[in-house]
C-alpha cells in the first residue's frame, strides 16, 4: 500500500514524463465509469491529469475504495503516464497503484450554485480551478512588487495595524477597545510609513487596511491587502512617474511568466504587456469637462463614483492619472497646489476598461504649521498625532507616497467582475465568515 509519506512529484512534472512510472497525490476533481474503467481527473496545486483506473489491473480493494470515493477525497495514485492528445492536459496515467487518503462526505457545492451560496462555503470554494488560478495570481503579483521595490532600494517596514491616529480622515474605522481606551483599526499605515523615512528614507508597508464603509460595489472591501511606499525627497512629478513603473512591472511580468492563469480568464496576454510608461495624465478639472461632456452632471468639489470611473477609462488600454484634486474632498495631509490653492498636490490611478482606482498618492505636508494650520481646519485631535506632529519637528524634508490596493490590481489584471474573488475569505459589509 502506497505510504502517506511517499516521495510524489507534481502533476504538471508528471503531464511531460515520458512513459515512466511517477507517484501523484492530489484530490478527486472529477469521475466517470464506463465498462470495467474509471476516469478519474486529479488535481493539485500545478495542475490536472487524467487517470484511467482499470479493474482488471487494480485489486478488489482499490476498485471498491475508488468507486465509493466522493469528489474531494485525498487520493495517491502509482503509475504510467502517456501522451494522449484526447486527455484533458494532453496526457493521462494507466494507474497500477491507489490509494484513498480520505474520502469524508459527499462534498456539497454541485456544478451550479448561488454566490452567496459559495461565499458561505467559500473555505471549500477555494478549490475551484477558477480561484485557484486567482490565488495563485494573487501570491505572484505580491512576489513582483517586493521584487520591484526592494530592486528600487526599498526596506519593507512592518507598522501596527492598532491605533489612535486615523489614517486619511479618521473616519470610517472600526473601533476597539484597547484595555479600557478607544483605539481603531488601521485604514493605513502610512503616518508610520512617514515616520520611517527618517532612518531608511525609501520604505513600504504590505499589510491589511480596514474601511467602515458601507459601500455595495464590485471593487470595495473592508478588509484588503494595501502596499503603502513612502520616499523622502519625492514630489508629485517623481511619485507618479514610480507608481507606473511598478504598475507596468507586475503586469508585464504576470503576461511573460503566467500566460496560462490569463488564458483561464480569457485574458490576452498582450494586452497587458501594453502596460507600459507613461500613462496619461489629466488634471481633476478636466476629467469633470471630459465627465459632463459625457453626460454626466458633475460639479466642481464632487468625488467620483464607479460609474463616472467607468465613464473615464472604459475605452483605455492603459492606466490614466487624475491629479490635482480639490483640497475639500482629499486628506488633512496633502499640501496646497501653489499654482492653483484650490486643490492639493496628489493622484489617482485608474485601471483602464472601468475597473477604477488602484492607487491614491500625493505629497506629504512637511511643514509644521502648514500641517498644524490643516490639522485644525479639519477638526483632528491633535493629542491623537503627537507623535506624527513631531516628525515635523526634527529634521523634515519633502516626501511623498502612495497607498495600492492590491486586491483591485488582482481584479483588473483578471479582468474579474468582483473583488471578492480577488482574495481568499472576501470581508464585505454583509459578511465576516468564513
Amino acid at each position: 500500500m502506497l505510504d502517506y509519506y511517499v516521495n510524489a512529484g507534481p502533476i504538471a512534472d508528471a503531464l511531460t514524463s515520458g512513459g515512466e512510472a511517477v507517484i501523484i497525490r492530489g484530490w478527486i476533481h472529477r469521475k466517470r465509469s464506463s465498462g470495467g474503467k474509471q476516469f478519474v481527473i486529479v488535481r493539485d496545486r500545478t495542475a490536472t491529469i487524467q487517470c484511467i483506473v482499470d479493474k482488471a489491473k487494480v485489486s478488489d480493494a482499490e476498485w471498491k475504495a475508488m468507486d465509493s470515493a466522493y469528489l474531494e477525497s485525498s487520493i495517491i495514485l502509482r503509475g504510467i503516464v502517456r501522451k494522449d492528445e484526447r486527455a484533458p492536459g494532453g496526457a493521462e496515467m494507466d494507474v497500477a497503484e491507489l490509494r484513498i487518503v480520505h474520502s469524508g462526505e459527499q462534498f456539497p457545492i454541485t456544478e451550479y450554485q448561488s454566490p452567496e451560496f459559495l461565499l458561505d462555503v467559500r473555505h471549500l470554494w477555494v478549490r475551484s480551478q477558477r480561484l485557484i488560478k486567482a490565488m495563485e495570481t494573487r501570491s505572484y503579483v505580491f512576489r513582483y512588487a517586493r521584487k520591484f521595490l526592494d530592486k528600487n532600494g526599498f526596506y519593507e517596514i512592518t507598522p501596527p495595524l492598532l491605533t489612535k491616529a486615523g489614517g486619511e480622515t479618521g473616519a470610517s474605522m472600526f473601533e476597539v477597545d484597547y484595555f479600557g481606551q478607544k483605539a481603531y483599526l488601521t485604514e493605513s499605515s502610512q503616518l508610520y510609513a512617514e515616520a520611517m523615512i527618517y532612518s531608511l528614507e525609501k520604505v513600504y508597508s504590505f499589510a491589511p487596511s480596514y474601511r467602515a464603509e458601507k459601500s455595495r460595489t464590485t471593487k470595495h472591501l473592508t478588509e484588503y491587502w494595501h502596499l503603502e511606499p513612502e520616499m523622502a525627497y519625492f514630489n508629485n512629478a517623481k511619485n507618479m512617474k514610480l507608481q507606473e513603473k511598478l504598475v507596468s512591472y507586475m503586469a508585464t511580468s504576470l503576461a511573460k511568466e503566467h500566460e496560462d492563469i490569463l488564458q483561464a480568464f480569457s485574458v490576452n496576454k498582450d494586452d497587458l504587456l501594453k502596460i507600459r510608461p507613461p500613462f496619461k495624465r489629466i488634471t481633476y478639472e478636466k476629467a469633470i469637462d471630459i465627465l459632463n461632456q459625457k453626460g454626466a452632471k458633475k460639479q466642481w468639489g464632487d468625488d467620483l463614483g464607479v460609474e463616472e470611473e467607468r465613464m473615464l477609462t472604459a475605452e483605455e488600454d492603459k492606466p490614466i492619472f487624475i491629479y490635482n484634486w480639490p483640497k475639500e474632498i482629499k486628506a488633512f495631509y496633502m499640501p496646497v497646489n501653489p499654482k492653483d490653492p484650490r486643490t492639493v498636490l496628489c493622484a489617482d490611478m485608474q485601471a483602464p476598461h472601468g475597473h477604477g482606482e488602484i492607487i491614491g498618492s500625493s505629497e506629504r505636508i512637511w511643514k509644521l504649521d502648514e500641517l498644524l494650520e490643516r490639522m485644525k481646519e479639519v477638526h483632528l485631535n491633535l493629542e491623537n498625532y503627537q507623535w506624527y506632529i513631531d516628525l515635523r519637528k526634527y529634521g523634515s524634508v519633502p516626501h511623498a507616497g502612495f497607498g495600492l490596493g492590491i486586491e483591485r490590481v488582482i481584479k483588473w489584471l483578471l479582468n474579474l467582475d468582483h473583488i471578492r474573488d480577488a482574495i481568499p475569505f472576501p470581508r464585505l459589509i454583509n459578511r465576516i465568515s468564513p
